[in-house]
């Protein structure tokens, strides 16, 4: 399951998408974002999922290893529709015992699900389109004017990356410490929750004591590069935004304007 997460990978290449600003490919994620809040068809969704099909292909990232990132959510999922669909008023549409499921709690749950799984695959194109330098320098330079009420851009940007790239780091670390306790005799799949719980404490605890050892590597690693945070700080590669930048911004959210007016 843990090869599953897409998020917080990175894959290289020269492709229109990875030459874009990467100020450019968060503004985009952020307006497919709101335009999911704000879709209520599923035309509108179906057109959602058709411009984040096109942007994997520009991207030239393999349709299977993004959509592989939806696995993880297939629980919470199921979990999202199970709860329209009998929580909702409206048209019978079966009977289960005393739960009744609906027309109405079948639509608004499906819509629920597909949202989830648009949300997951815009942020995984950003995070797999673009390095962890082009997206602590993009997500810095937007919060630059923040830098005058006393908020350290550089410091969260910093942060929010690290935190970002870790999570694929932590997730191979949490499979192979779960396939040492199992080939030692642990058993994580049997048993009640408490009992489930129990299990999971000689899985957590090395966990920890890597995830501090990463952080503390890091820590030494980024002190012996003479790291001081943002100030003084120079970049080899200066962002600079570009004609394709801008057709790439209006264009993008033209079109997804369009779909949250019209649909």
């Amino acid at each position: 399951m843990f090869g599953n997460i897409t998020i917080g990978q990175y894959i290289p290449g020269d492709s229109l998408v990875h030459r874009l600003d990467p100020r450019v490919k968060i503004f985009i994620t952020l307006v497919v974002i709101t335009v999911l809040f704000l879709v209520h068809t599923m035309a509108g969704y179906g057109l959602v999922l058709l411009f984040i099909l096109g942007a994997m292909l520009l991207a030239h990232l393999p349709v299977k290893f993004v959509l592989r990132g939806v696995r993880p959510l297939l629980f919470i999922l199921v979990l999202t529709f199970g709860l329209h669909l009998f929580m909702n008023e409206g048209r019978v549409l079966f009977r289960l015992g005393p739960l009744v499921a609906t027309y109405e709690g079948a639509f608004r749950g499906f819509a629920m699900s597909m949202r989830l799984v648009l949300l997951v695959l815009a942020t995984s194109i950003l995070t797999l389109s673009t390095s962890p330098i082009e997206l602590t320098d993009g997500i810095e330079n937007i919060l630059s004017p923040t830098r005058a009420l006393g908020v350290p851009a550089h410091e969260l940007a910093m942060m929010m990356t690290i935190a970002l790239r870790f999570i694929p780091t932590l997730l191979e670390e949490t499979d192979k410490i779960m396939k040492a306790q199992m080939a030692r005799g642990a058993d994580f799949q049997t048993g009640n929750v408490l009992q489930k719980a129990k299990s999971l404490v000689p899985l957590l605890v090395p966990l920890f004591v890597s995830a501090f050892r990463r952080a503390d590597e890091l820590a030494m690693a980024m002190e012996a590069r003479c790291y001081r945070g943002g100030q003084g700080r120079t970049r080899m590669k200066q962002l600079h935004v570009g004609a394709k930048d801008v057709l790439a911004a209006i264009g993008s959210t033209a079109a997804l304007i369009a779909v949250a007016v019209y649909l």
